[in-house]
């Protein structure tokens, strides 16, 4: 059984990603500093696998404890590094915060790979790379364009690192995996999105919302150039981008013949959803009319993004499965069941 660390493995995709692990057979250590989740989550964890997954918890900016941990932790087989800063608006108030945040400890973990010559690598990077994409839908070869938000630039500069790592080492393999909008919750409601504080996405809005928690939906913008006027996303189910995750870790495995490689791969479902039409899908699986008003539009935030998928179809073998109506009907009970 291949053990595997997850940084971030208490957040929203790190949780789910830690499950699929698990359903998987592989042997999962979760380090986790609990700014932006709850050691509540290890218990949905094994409510859902039976198993209980070792978690440490560690500051990976305390280089001391990143250097002690993997001292003390052998045998481990690869690596997926989720633990990062991720709202967009919140790294244009705070660009510091990220910079620190999700450099510094990217650093302290290839650094730990290399030392330890830990040969898998999987880095949880973001559509935001590619900015406002020239063409739609977005291929892996799209140019890389300037960022439109420090959240953002974390993530190409992330990128950088990790292929100039990839030139000179030996033997680290490394597949960044680009996100679109990971929505929904698992189905069986034991792990979802907790957002601390008022959330930066849209399906927790919308849901808190719809259960009385905010009273109104803010739409950022009705006049972008799109059919609704309003932005259009690539809205994946987390189950499906978990899946992806395991996917790319096999395909790691398979290939270890020595060498260093680096590969990218959007993982998204495809097809585009505006705001409204995201909203409208809410309102069909849940029988509940939003209260929502159109308001300017906000900085960074771009007009379309949505995935071209043929890449990570044919050399992973995977495809999203679920729909936008499973991730909003899956969020909507996550909600209830976190206010009941």
């Amino acid at each position: 059984m291949k053990k595997i660390l997850v940084t971030g493995g208490l957040g929203f995709i790190g949780s789910h990603t830690v499950v699929e692990l698990q359903n998987e057979g592989f042997e999962v250590v979760i380090i986790d500093d609990l700014s932006n989740s709850s050691v509540t989550v290890l218990d949905g964890i094994v409510s859902i696998t039976g198993i209980k997954p070792e978690f440490i918890k560690l500051d990976l900016k305390d280089k001391p404890a990143v250097i002690n941990f993997f001292n003390t932790h052998q045998n481990i087989a690869g690596v997926i590094h989720f633990a990062a800063s991720k709202a967009v608006g919140e790294s244009v108030e705070n660009p510091l915060l990220y910079y620190e945040n999700n450099i510094t400890t990217l650093i302290y973990v290839l650094q730990a790979l290399e030392k330890h010559k830990i040969p898998n690598f999987i880095f949880s990077s973001s559509c935001t790379v590619y900015g406002q994409a020239d063409e739609l839908p977005i291929t892996e070869n799209a140019p890389i364009k300037k960022a439109e938000s420090p959240y953002g630039n974390t993530k190409q500069i992330g990128e950088e690192i990790i292929q100039d790592v990839c030139k000179i080492s030996e033997n680290l393999n490394a597949i960044a995996l680009r996100y679109f909008n990971p929505v929904g919750a698992h189905p069986s409601t034991k792990i979802g999105e907790l957002p601390i504080g008022t959330p930066q996405n849209l399906v927790p809005y919308i849901t808190q919302t719809a259960i009385g928690l905010r009273e109104q939906l803010s739409v950022f913008g009705d006049d972008y150039n799109t059919p609704d006027g309003t932005a259009i996303r690539d809205y994946i189910h987390v189950v499906d981008l978990a899946k992806a995750h395991v996917a790319a870790l096999q395909r790691l495995i398979a290939n270890h013949s020595g060498g260093s490689t680096y590969e990218t791969f959007n993982i998204g479902t495809g097809t585009g959803s505006s705001v409204l039409e995201v909203i409208q899908s809410f309102e069909k699986v849940s029988g509940k009319k939003l209260n929502y008003k159109i308001v300017g539009k906000r900085e960074g935030d771009i007009t379309a993004a949505y995935a071209h998928t043929r890449k990570v179809n044919d050399i992973l073998g995977w495809k999203a499965q679920l729909t936008l109506e499973d991730a909003m009907r899956d969020a909507w009970k996550w909600e209830q069941k976190i206010r009941s």
